[in-house]
């Protein structure tokens, strides 16, 4: 285990003129620099990526007329953010209501029509002209009676004919009130897509067209998200995916500010891709975190395919920054020397490993002074 710092005092005595001259003494704190057994690793790269995305692509053809806002404005569910022009399928509503007003007189048109010919037959009742009373119902007695025995008509399957005729307009009249009330609810679907709406609470990261754009069904418009939780997508080599478990928590690195943090296994896709043997993999980042999506992140993922090794560690403290090299100061002979280190993964508790520029038991300083210069007490 790493050693607990220690005080190591280092007198310096300047003489000036003769014994008994001033004394400046330096005091640091030190800490050696240990070993532990950590598995093998390796960095993959991956993208920044929301946590829901969606493109949001025209339904209608049409002239945008509304834009919600620009990249960074955010909405919640079902807030408006896209409209097309509507004017032309205004105008086909207008008309299939007409022509469903024209259906429904004529449907109570034919059922009028039929319940007058099952209440009042028409071949019983035959068209007869103004004073013609008498000689009509002689024909209705005696020829149409004649006629049906002697095999010339049929009053019965006439009545059934006209019967039926009846019946099949009310159901012709019934199918021109559906194929327009139809029409309609087409219409309607096609006024709600003239109206593009947020399918969650986010907001829009890409806006691809502007008002007065003229645009064709299938064509994109914009690219809205839910920013709030944020992903790293990556595609993992095969052989390190069998190391990979949902829920995990692994190292990594964002490229804002080069911020360390925690990232947890969220989703493993089942398949790998045949091009490029990887597997996409998405780790879920704390809430809060800089940066936003399209960064590039780096994931520290356990290879198990190779044996533990052991690496030096030393505490956080003793890493100093100069510009974007990270740098301790070793003891040797009680003068600080700075070297430049390469940072691996932290360890917890206060602790680091070291992948080069230091080796088990070098002294190193813990939070050296401001102006503390490699050889110089």
């Amino acid at each position: 285990m790493p050693e607990i710092p220690r005080i190591v005092a280092v007198a310096v005595m300047m003489m000036a003129g003769g014994i008994g001259g001033p004394t400046m003494a330096a005091e640091y704190r030190t800490a050696t620099v240990t070993t532990t057994e950590v598995g093998h690793t390796s960095t993959v790269g991956g993208t920044v990526v929301p946590y829901k995305e969606v493109n949001l692509s025209a339904q209608i053809p049409g002239q945008v007329t509304f834009i919600a806002g620009a990249e960074g404005d955010s909405f919640t569910s079902g807030a408006p953010l896209i409209r097309i022009d509507d004017a032309q399928i205004q105008a086909q509503r207008r008309s299939a209501l007409a022509q469903i007003t024209n259906a429904e007189a004529s449907l109570r048109n034919a059922q009028v029509q039929y319940s007058r010919e099952m209440w009042s037959p028409r071949s019983n009742t035959p068209n007869a002209m103004p004073g013609m009373g008498m000689p009509n119902m002689f024909d209705q007695f005696f020829t149409r009676g004649f006629s049906n025995m002697i095999g010339r008509s049929d009053t019965g399957l006439e009545r059934y004919a006209d019967w039926y005729a009846q019946g099949a307009g009310v159901q012709q009249a019934q199918g021109a009130l559906m194929q327009a009330t139809a029409q309609l609810e087409q219409l309607d679907a096609k006024l709600r897509d003239a109206q593009l709406v947020a399918p969650f609470d986010g907001m829009i990261v890409k806006k691809i067209v502007e008002v007065g754009d003229t645009v064709q069904p299938g064509q994109p418009l914009l690219q809205f998200a839910h920013t709030t939780y944020l992903r790293i997508q990556a595609d993992v080599p095969v052989r390190l995916v069998t190391g990979l478990e949902k829920g995990m928590l692994l190292p990594a690195r964002l490229d804002a500010g080069g911020i360390e943090i925690k990232a947890r296994v969220a989703q493993i896709y089942p398949m790998a891709d045949r091009t490029r043997h990887t597997v996409t993999v998405k780790f879920d980042l704390p809430k809060g975190v800089p940066g936003g999506p399209g960064m590039y992140a780096e994931v520290q993922i356990p290879d198990t395919t190779e044996p533990a090794r052991e690496i030096p560690v030393l505490p956080e403290q003793a890493v100093v920054w100069r510009g974007s090299l990270p740098n301790v100061f070793v003891l040797r002979d009680g003068l600080p020397s700075l070297r430049v280190v390469r940072v691996g993964s932290a360890l917890g508790g206060g602790f680091v490993s070291v992948l080069s520029g230091v080796s088990p038991g070098d002294q190193v300083v813990i939070d050296p002074p401001p102006g503390l210069v490699s050889g110089v007490r």
